[in-house]
């Protein structure tokens, strides 16, 4: 008998292992698919996945008590040559066997869902000349020009009979045939011609095509980026080879979908999360069935079947929304690295402001510097003027609009451009308070003051939670409550108060809920059915409107009060990547930065567009204080509903792991401490923090020494561990 190794489709983390069973000897298997086996005492039937296959001469088990599958599925999920990068993702990322196989396939098989099947309308032989009228001869002339487009439903929409439809089925002239119905974007697009490429991007592609390899590309915002990735796909698909385009945000994809699919057709898959079930299955599936050759999304479509994957391109490769917050916790430009340099193929890691870890990278010769210094439309980059908001609170101007940011917008409605208003927060004020007792209302689940939004209510941002603001204060039953702080609403009712003439539209996550919503808004904006574009961090990258010539950050040192070691940074890509959508056309941009810290160095160089001056900035700190990229941070987060249980055992662990990193000379601990925000959803939230040089062998160590020490609060007491975290709040 022979046997394979499955993995258990179940949570538990006892049984995040390999086991053995038996293959019936009529049945043929292959790695990657999906069985029904007994387990337990019991024998309850669950689903597992073939992840090894052995003859019974290599098995030091008792093939006599070897349970056997009972059943297995025809489809095969994953490959053999898969298996290397799925182990090599479970161990950098601390994961389960079954996390990395739920990258590797779309949810619908797990939950068991099957294909949706069409009853289409095919013609077979001609009318007989007794059938040769009407209605026959219309409904017949329908199929015959469309052959698997209608099914009967269609035809009796149209207003023929059913009894007419079936005749011609039942007397041979046409057959119903059941076929797979795939889900996907059919939309047809207006051709988007080649673009002839300047010097620098005919440059950049040339080196980038030459060889493989790791690229950064380097360029500034509007200087043609997405045309490199254009002509360097396009020879992959001349070579037969197959392409990714990773893109940080759903907001992106209208346009890059409106400019590829206007290039090269149909053969792109769109994947990101807003599709359902069904449509990430069946797009799943036509990558699998080599009906396309392209994939546009967000970072889960990093793991799509394709045949012959050469190429990844992370578009905006700076953006935090590549690291998975969920596990396994992987950074999808890590393993995109990973997969390049298993088959041979190019990563292009593309931003106007890279992150200071692949920027460091190309310092230290790890990967191509590629750069593009010069717009393509050959237009100047905007005009950049920061303004002291302090100055103006002193000279009276309490609103949330400077006086130079007002004047610039009448000017630019006058002369019937548009402009972008950019706050990175939502709602209509920040935080709730009671002026006569200083009560701030706060989320009941988590430790965060809830927000104030227009229709009376208070949001947590956090969990989602939601009521009515009260007229009285719970604490001191004062009617003097007042909202403080500014977010998208307030100032969208701010516009609408200034220019009542304007047409203003404000994007952010509440607007944006719907699936179609921000390509509706795009097209809007894209057609000039709007004039003042406001939004939170979504519009800050991307976006490529010529009629846009003026941009206002209102609160650019937001960011900047993080208690984050990446605040410098994030405020400087923040500025760059919004001031980024002015003067993208022939017209000149300006861009008016609202600060209260003019003096930072984030907000200096941002004004000045100079990325190298910050980055050798940012460098010195990173190093000063063995942060990223000199160094590794271990992350690892304690929940639990009982506060005092939680603190006792951390601070256990904390001094247990203490003695036990000994062995670690490169390795430090910080804390145990309180998280940042030290209560979500009714937990209670500590920390310990590591830095160091980790190795998989020493992350490996540390993961299993920490979940050891759980074992006796498992259930009381939930653990994440995370390596680079994008925030440690």
């Amino acid at each position: 008998m022979k046997a394979a190794g499955i993995i258990i489709n179940h949570e538990a983390l006892a049984t995040d292992r390999i086991y053995t069973y038996g293959i019936p000897e009529k049945m043929n298997l292959r790695i990657g698919q999906k069985v029904r086996i007994p387990f337990g005492s019991g024998n309850r039937k669950l689903d597992g996945f073939v992840v090894a296959l052995h003859d019974d001469e290599n098995l030091a088990y008792d093939m006599t008590k070897m349970k056997e599958i009972f059943s297995a599925d025809p489809e095969v999920y994953f490959e053999e040559k898969d298996l290397p990068l799925m182990d090599e993702i479970r161990k950098s990322y601390m994961a389960t066997y079954l996390d990395v196989i739920k990258l590797m396939i779309p949810r619908g098989i797990l939950q068991g869902m099957k294909h949706k099947m069409s009853e289409n309308l095919y013609t077979i032989t001609t009318l007989a000349p007794k059938h040769q009228k009407s209605p026959y001869m219309e409904i017949y002339t329908k199929v015959d020009q469309h052959p698997g487009k209608f099914i009967k439903a269609d035809l009796v929409r149209q207003g023929f009979s059913m009894s007419s439809v079936n005749t011609l089925i039942r007397h041979g002239y046409m057959a119903v045939l059941s076929e797979k119905d795939y889900r996907y974007n059919v939309e047809e697009y207006e051709n988007y011609e080649e673009r002839t490429l300047n010097e620098e991007q005919r440059t950049a592609v040339e080196t980038i095509d030459k060889k493989d390899g790791t690229y950064l590309l380097h360029g500034i915002t509007g200087s043609g980026k997405t045309e490199v990735f254009m002509e360097l796909i396009r020879r992959g698909l001349q070579r037969g080879e197959d392409a990714i385009v990773l893109l940080p945000e759903i907001s992106l994809t209208p346009q890059m979908i409106e400019r590829f699919k206007g290039r090269f057709g149909k053969e792109i898959t769109i994947f990101h999360s807003r599709l359902s079930d069904g449509e990430r299955y069946d797009e799943w599936h036509r990558v699998r069935a080599g009906k396309v050759k392209i994939a546009i999304g967000a970072r889960s479509a990093l793991f799509l079947p394709f045949k012959n994957l050469k190429m990844v391109i992370v578009d905006e490769e700076h953006e935090t929304t590549y690291k998975s917050e969920m596990s396994p916790k992987y950074n999808a430009k890590e393993v995109a690295r990973l997969m390049m340099e298993k088959n041979g193929g190019r990563l292009v890691l593309a931003s106007a402001t890279p992150s200071v870890e692949s920027y460091y990278q190309a310092k230290e010769k790890k990967l191509s510097l590629v750069r593009l210094t010069r717009r393509a439309t050959e237009g100047e980059l905007p005009k950049m003027e920061v303004v002291d908001m302090r100055e103006e609170l002193l000279s009276g101007n309490r609103t949330i609009f400077s006086r130079v940011l007002m004047k610039k917008m009448e000017e630019v409605l006058e002369r019937k451009e548009q402009m972008i208003l950019f706050l990175n927060r939502r709602g209509f004020s920040t935080f709730v308070s009671c002026r006569s007792c200083g009560y701030v209302f706060k989320c009941g689940n988590c430790d965060i003051s809830m927000t104030y939004h227009k229709d009376n209510s208070l949001i947590c941002h956090q969990c989602g939670a939601r009521k009515y603001l009260p007229k009285t204060c719970p604490s001191c039953q004062s009617k003097y409550i007042k909202q403080f702080g500014t977010g998208t609403e307030k100032v969208e009712e701010a516009i609408r108060k200034m220019f009542p003439e304007a047409k203003v539209m404000r994007m952010d996550r509440d607007t944006t809920k719907h699936k179609a919503a921000y390509e509706n808004m795009y097209q809007n904006f894209k057609n000039n059915d709007c004039d003042i574009l406001i939004g939170t961090q979504m519009i800050s990258k991307g976006l490529d409107f010529k009629d846009v010539t003026l941009v206002g950050i209102l609160a650019a040192d937001l960011s900047l009060n993080l208690p984050d070691f990446r605040s410098s940074e994030k405020t400087f890509q923040l500025i760059t990547q919004v001031a980024g959508r002015a003067g993208r056309g022939d017209k000149k941009g300006e861009v008016v930065i609202q600060t209260y810290s003019p003096e930072h160095f984030a907000v200096e160089y941002a004004k000045t567009h100079d990325y190298e001056g910050f980055y050798e900035k940012e460098i010195l700190m990173r190093e000063a204080l063995k942060n990223p990229p000199f160094t590794k941070i271990f992350h690892m987060v304690f929940t639990s509903e009982d506060e005092k249980l939680l603190r006792e055992k951390v601070m256990e662990i904390g001094e247990h792991l203490r003695n036990y990193l000994k062995k670690y000379d490169t390795i430090i601990l910080l804390g145990p401490s309180p998280c940042m925000i030290s209560k979500i959803k009714n937990s209670y939230r500590w920390q310990i923090i590591l830095k160091g040089d980790f190795s998989p062998d020493s992350q490996e160590s540390i993961r299993l020494f920490v979940q050891n020490e759980m074992k006796s609060v498992y259930k009381a007491i939930k653990v994440s561990l995370d390596i680079n975290p994008n925030s440690m709040m």
